[in-house]
C-alpha cells in the first residue's frame, strides 16, 4: 500500500466519524433497531460497523438526543431507537451546519483547483 493510500484510509476514517451520526439521526424518524439501521444505511451507500453504531446510538440516548424502547413480541427482544423531540432539533441543525459546511468546502476546493491553472 503505497503512504497516500494509508494517509487516505486513515482520514476518511476521521472524517467518516462526523458523517455517522448525521446519517443514523437522519434515519431515526422512524423506530429502528441497530441492525435495521446498519441495513438501511449500507443500502444508502453508508457503511457502519455495529462495533461503532452500538455505542453511538447508547451516546446519543443518553446525551437525550434518542429515545428508545424494547420490543419483546419477538423471539429476540430488540431496542428500538427514535428521534427524541431534542433529537429532532438537533438534526435539523446538524442538517443546517452540514450544508454550509458542503458549500464552504466546496468553494474552497473550486478556489484550489482555479489556483492551479498557472494563473496569478
Amino acid at each position: 500500500m503505497s503512504d497516500a493510500n494509508e494517509h487516505l484510509e486513515k482520514l476518511m476514517q476521521e472524517l467518516r466519524r462526523g458523517t455517522i451520526t448525521i446519517a443514523v439521526l437522519s434515519q431515526l424518524s422512524e423506530p429502528q433497531y441497530g441492525y435495521s439501521l446498519v441495513t438501511l444505511l449500507s443500502e444508502k451507500g453508508v457503511q457502519v460497523e455495529p462495533g461503532t453504531l452500538y455505542p453511538l446510538l447508547r451516546r446519543l440516548e443518553k446525551q437525550g438526543i434518542l429515545d428508545s424502547k424494547w420490543d419483546t413480541n419477538e423471539a429476540r427482544p430488540r431496542k428500538y431507537y427514535l428521534l427524541s423531540e431534542t433529537g429532532k432539533e438537533v438534526f435539523d441543525l446538524l442538517v443546517i451546519e452540514w450544508k454550509s459546511i458542503v458549500k464552504s468546502l466546496n468553494g474552497v476546493i473550486e478556489a484550489k483547483g482555479d489556483d492551479s491553472n498557472g494563473t496569478d
